[in-house]
């Protein structure tokens, strides 16, 4: 069976060619939100117009009527949002006007996005011919292979920040998680119906979706859960409000955007999980006005690096049988400076660390740095034992830059955690070990994967030792002849050009 692409969007050489076209004309910052809010429309229109030729096609009359869409969890889109009307006008001088009357149209009929959609287009410094290239670029973009789970709006986001930092040579300084992670946490974690889920970084909402669409898998409803969260870029937390209204899913992000540490907009709240990938090594993040906050109860996280602080935070926000799936780059398995490895041995002992997956490289579009997946539990049921998982050959490459995970992937990795939970898992020698507080204080309250799983086993290949090694130490041999005689041809070549060594 072919193997899923998640790691991609679908579309990257149009957005690409869009960039293009935009390029000397608009900010960097400003090209992202155009690119977003066209995206955006787009994207509803594509679900909006698959539903309508259902409903005309059932002869019943329904196609205009609102409920037939929500009750199939598509965004009902007026019909001067719709992108026909947009596509029509892309070559007048009035597409500005339209494309923001759009947003106007949109905003009207959905309370919780006023003032949430982009209505910059009719800026008279956005030149109305290049505009109208870049929506027929749109017009041309196939989106109806698009999974419902996917965050769109955030990928493409990302994208472009990728895309620009590589092109004008700057950090993007932003990044969303990756399908392969997101899918792992949630499957790990397996939501329920009924159940508070928080988010204190939420991104573009991409967590909340993929619980939603979990839920709804596995019979419940997927407007059953409540959705809390957080986010400090305005922005962001604009496209989390699109994300998740587009979905139909009801959530309580805060009045406005705002910093998680230093205004907490859910203070009492316990939440049942907890999915977050925080931006890693976060600093500052205001710890000098913060030193006395009830959150640190297992020691003050130091100014220079937020790791222990995001965990913290999670850890008190966490009803009593509540669980926590974050990211975390790998420094936060072994740190030892500024007073972390005493933190995390407390939580340690505190028995929350339920599990901990090391993950395969290149999942991100715009880092490389390498992640783990830590799972943090109050009330486990395996008591005093922690699961190891080595994850880091696993995936595929589907392009030369990015990995995924594939399904079969992802499960193996919840199943490994249940088997552990059910208390059946073995060790596998280089994937997986049960490790029990001893065992982990006797590696200093480290948590790297690799030190309690080892290295897999290697299959005997049948050649007798002595014969391996009169091979290897011939081609050996070999080898050394070669690199001598590459070195006299360097000193040749270096002496002719009268350098001599």
């Amino acid at each position: 069976m072919a193997e899923k692409n998640t790691a991609n969007i679908g579309f990257e050489k149009e957005l690409w060619d869009a960039a293009c076209v935009l390029w000397g004309h608009i900010p960097a910052a400003e090209y992202r939100n155009v690119i977003i809010g066209l995206i955006f429309l787009r994207y509803i229109s594509t679900a909006f117009d698959k539903r309508y030729k259902q409903l005309v096609a059932e002869g019943d009359g329904f196609e205009n009527d609102p409920d037939e869409y929500i009750g199939e969890n598509i965004f009902f889109v007026p019909p001067e949002a719709r992108w026909n009307k947009i596509a029509e006008a892309a070559h007048t001088p009035e597409i500005g006007t339209v494309i923001d009357n759009a947003m106007r149209a949109i905003e009207k009929d959905n309370k919780k996005l006023k003032n949430v959609l982009p209505k910059n287009y009719g800026n008279p410094d956005l030149d109305k011919k290049v505009l109208g290239k870049v929506v027929d670029l749109f017009t041309n973009m196939d989106m109806d292979k698009t999974e419902g789970n996917r965050d769109i709006l955030g990928r493409t986001y990302e994208y472009c920040i990728a895309q620009f930092a590589e092109k004008e040579g700057v950090k993007g300084g932003e990044f969303y998680t990756p399908s392969s992670i997101l899918n792992t946490l949630v499957a790990v974690l397996r939501p329920y119906s009924n159940c508070r889920v928080y988010d204190p970084c939420c991104g573009s909402g991409g967590m909340f979706v993929q619980s939603a669409k979990f839920i709804q898998a596995h019979s419940g409803k997927r407007d059953s859960i409540s959705i809390y969260g957080q986010e400090a870029n305005p922005d962001t937390w604009k496209m989390a409000i699109m994300n998740l209204t587009i979905r139909g899913l009801d959530a309580d992000l805060g009045p406005y955007h705002a910093d998680t540490f230093t205004n907490d907009l859910h203070p009492t709240l316990k939440a049942d999980f907890i999915l977050a990938n925080p931006p890693f090594n976060y600093h500052p993040w205001g710890q000098e006005n913060l030193k006395d906050d009830p959150r640190w109860k297992y020691g003050l996280p130091p100014a220079g690096n937020a790791n222990f602080a995001w965990i913290q935070h999670m850890i008190h926000h966490l009803a009593p049988n509540g669980k926590i799936g974050l990211v975390l780059a790998n420094g936060a398995l072994s740190t030892q400076s500024s007073g972390e490895g005493e933190i995390r041995k407390k939580i340690i002992e505190a028995d929350l660390i339920e599990g901990i997956i090391a993950m395969p490289p290149q999942l991100f579009y715009s880092v490389t740095i390498p992640v783990t997946l830590w799972f943090i539990t109050r009330n486990k049921k395996q008591k005093n034992k922690t699961v190891f998982i080595d994850a880091r050959k696993m995936g595929h490459m589907v392009d030369r830059k990015h990995r995924d995970l594939s399904d079969e992937d992802i499960q193996k990795l919840a199943g490994t955690v249940e088997a552990f939970q059910n208390g059946s898992l073995e060790d596998v020698k280089g994937f997986c070990a049960v490790a029990t507080l001893d065992d982990i204080a006797k590696q200093d309250y480290i948590l790297t994967p690799g030190r309690y799983v080892g290295i897999e086993e290697q299959e005997d290949d049948g050649e007798p030792f002595e014969e391996k090694m009169a091979r290897l130490t011939s081609e050996l041999s070999e080898m050394f002849k070669k690199s001598h005689e590459l070195e006299d041809e360097i000193r040749k070549k270096l002496g002719e050009i009268g350098y001599e060594i």
